[in-house]
């Protein structure tokens, strides 16, 4: 049977078919067309400016830090192009030490690189690149060019590296720069210099290249480079050049320095040689040092415990930081005082017995039977305990605080170095202030005034203080501001601008008086027997001097001290002040070897070098060394010392308070009565 196709039927799917999908096509136009229109008209701008900074890259161009120089012209830290290998983490696609192994059969990686690899990759974020090798050669750079393909995140940079071509020599001055931190990006974040920072990757970290970072730093400069969708660079648009950092000219003599810092020899301490008239620091030394390059590429592990853990400390800046007891130093500014404020004359004398009592309490002399009789000058030349004993007695904390606080005791001399010590300059409201908790120990007794009149007791300053206080005395009063940069020359228009083109203030003194202090000081250099009058024996300029020996840890009252059955530590410092020549004054210097016993027998005689260069240009004939006397020496380690010890010496200021706990008024000197509590013990050794 013969079946028929219904036509019409079929015509009609097929219309339908067809209608549906021709809505469809129109239906996907339409949205091409929509898409068309959002992306070429409504979003035009915003992809236009998208492809136009995928076009164009803006680079920043850092700037040449500026160069560091001693006031001769001598370059102490400058910059130097180096290639650099480095990884960025994020982007390896293997094990990193798998990576560095790798490498390592292409570039010398020793162990020191892995090890300070290590640390900078800890204190960095894990998308920047982080340098393991600097300084490649030729040869390894064509080696790791020709492997490249092999390493994901392993790249070459060319950078510019800080170097400090004369080593450690005044490493404490200059600093170091080091790579930025997370703690340092982060307070940089929102500030005007953040936009500066871009592309540097170093900052000063201490000394003068953190102080003066933002004039070091320079301007950031920029290029717009046109470059393929690939990355690659085809043209430079435009270019806003980096503006170099500006120059420090120091106001430090290098080669001063260098002769200050090897006449220490092996003797820990700290000096600081001033112009008086200009506030120009000549030298200033902490010894020991340590070479500020370690840093530069990031200090390995190793060598930073070996100076973090040192018991020598040599990231210590002793003039800046450290703090001690004058001694004797003290002595001259004592004895001026006494004559501004009408205390004493020059004439007025006492009769020294070797002792002086407070009450029941005995303050002995160093010379057994005493000095006879005393006047100032005598005073100050054979440097009499007992003189100063009676005379702050008579003056009181508070006069004696008063006078010195314009001098610079215990204030911040402002030097152009962070993380200065203020030091102590006790008064009575100093004393209730540290002790407010208990007020009792707050009290101020006549024992107090005592120790602190002969430069021990709570007397704390740094060797800058004590340096800066002698530089106002020679300058006869004028205060100038000490500062280690002398000029600032502009990295642009290399303009020169004076640090410190004025004086502070002027201490309000009698010439004369400040005449008499300064003969008695050249006296102290000048009078057979005196205590610096060995050290200065045929000196061909004037000197007026201060020797000083001051207690780091008090001895009981019936015992006599011996060196050589104390640890080294816990030996005597030995202090010298000086200015020459002295009629006119060129330099002052202070200066203190810590543990060293004799200021007049281990202080003078460095003193004696470094004046004999400056006013004479006579060096050391040959190069000496200071040592511990090896017969002497108890080489005991400070963690190996009886408790008792340790922590006499890290409480050896409040030892020191001779007479402590009498408020009584010194009377006749009969013996101390039984009944009468056992007196502290005795006054700082002065043997000078």
């Amino acid at each position: 049977m013969t079946e028929f196709k219904n036509t019409e039927q079929d015509l009609h799917r097929f219309r339908v078919r067809l209608t549906v999908l021709g809505g469809l096509v129109f239906v996907c136009f339409a949205l091409l067309l929509a898409r068309f229109i959002w992306l070429q008209v409504i979003k035009h701008d915003d992809y236009i400016a998208k492809a136009e900074g995928n076009r164009i890259a803006v680079v920043p161009i850092v700037p040449n830090r500026g160069l560091i120089l001693d006031r001769n012209g001598v370059v102490l830290a400058r910059n130097y192009s180096a290639i650099t290998l480095e990884i960025t983490p994020s982007k390896l696609e293997q094990p990193l030490e798998e990576v560095i192994d790798e490498l390592a059969k292409l570039v010398e990686i020793t162990p020191k690189d892995r090890r300070r690899f290590r640390k900078l990759m800890e204190e960095s974020k894990g998308f920047t690149s982080v340098p393991l090798r600097s300084r490649l050669s030729d040869e390894e750079v064509a080696r790791f060019t020709a492997n490249r393909f092999r390493f994901a995140g392993v790249d070459i940079q060319a950078r510019l590296f800080r170097q400090y071509p004369l080593g450690e020599a005044a490493s404490h001055v200059i600093g170091y720069i080091g790579r930025i931190n997370q703690a340092e990006a982060k307070a940089l974040e929102g500030t005007e210099y953040e936009a500066n920072y871009n592309g540097t990757e170093h900052i000063g970290k201490e000394g003068l290249e953190k102080s003066y970072e933002r004039q070091l730093h320079g301007i950031t400069g920029y290029e717009e480079v046109e470059r393929t969708a690939g990355g690659r660079a085809i043209r430079t648009l435009s270019r806003t050049p980096a503006t170099p950092g500006a120059n420090l000219i120091l106001s430090i003599d290098i080669e001063l320095q260098k002769i200050a810092e090897e006449a220490f020899g092996e003797y820990r301490g700290a000096l600081v040689a001033i112009e008086p008239s200009t506030g120009d620091v000549l030298a200033f030394v902490s010894r020991p040092g340590y070479d500020p390059n370690l840093f530069v590429d990031g200090i390995d592990t190793q060598s930073w415990n070996e100076l973090n853990t040192s018991l020598d400390k040599p990231l210590m800046n002793r003039p800046l930081s450290g703090t001690y007891a004058p001694g004797s130093t003290f002595k001259p500014f004592m004895a001026l005082a006494a004559l501004e404020t009408g205390k004493r004359t020059p004439s007025q004398a006492i009769h020294d017995p070797g002792f002086f009592y407070l009450g029941s309490h005995k303050f002995r002399d160093d010379v057994v039977g005493g000095h006879g009789t005393v006047d100032m000058r005598k005073s100050i030349v054979v440097s009499c305990n007992t003189y100063y004993y009676i005379l702050g007695r008579d003056m009181g904390i508070d006069l004696i605080h008063d006078f010195m606080k314009p001098f610079g005791f215990g204030q911040l001399t402002g030097i152009d170095l962070e993380n200065e010590k203020k030091g102590v300059l006790p008064s009575q409201e100093w004393k209730r202030s540290r002790y407010k908790k208990n007020p009792q120990a707050g009290k101020w007794v006549g024992g107090d005034t005592i120790s602190v009149s002969n430069g021990s007791g709570y007397n704390n300053y740094t060797p800058l203080q004590v340096a800066h206080a002698v530089a106002n005395l020679a300058n006869n009063g004028v205060v100038m501001k000490p500062h280690l940069v002398k000029i600032i020359e502009d990295g642009g228009s290399r303009k020169r601008t004076l640090t410190v083109p004025k004086e502070s203030y002027r201490i309000p003194l009698k010439q004369e008086n400040i005449d008499f202090i300064k003969e008695a000081m050249v006296g102290v250099t000048t009078v057979p027997g005196a205590t610096g009058y060995r050290a200065f024996q045929g000196a061909q300029y004037s000197v007026g001097g201060k020797t000083g020996t001051a207690q780091v840890v008090a001895i009981k009252a019936n015992e006599k001290y011996n060196a050589a059955k104390l640890a080294e530590r816990l030996r005597d410092n030995a202090w010298f002040t000086a200015f020459a020549p002295a009629d006119k004054p060129k330099i002052v210097l202070a200066l203190i070897v810590e543990n060293a016993g004799f200021g007049g027998a281990v202080a003078a005689p460095i003193a004696r070098k470094v004046l004999d260069y400056w006013l004479l240009g006579k060096r050391p004939t040959e190069k000496e060394t200071t040592k511990v006397p090896k017969e002497d020496a108890v080489t005991v380690p400070v963690e190996d010392l009886p408790a008792a010890d340790v922590e006499a010496a890290a409480e050896h200021r409040a030892a020191q308070q001779q007479g402590e706990g009498s408020g009584q008024q010194p009377g006749p000197a009969p013996a101390p009565a039984p009944a009468e509590p056992k007196p502290p013990p005795g006054p700082p050794r002065k043997r000078e």
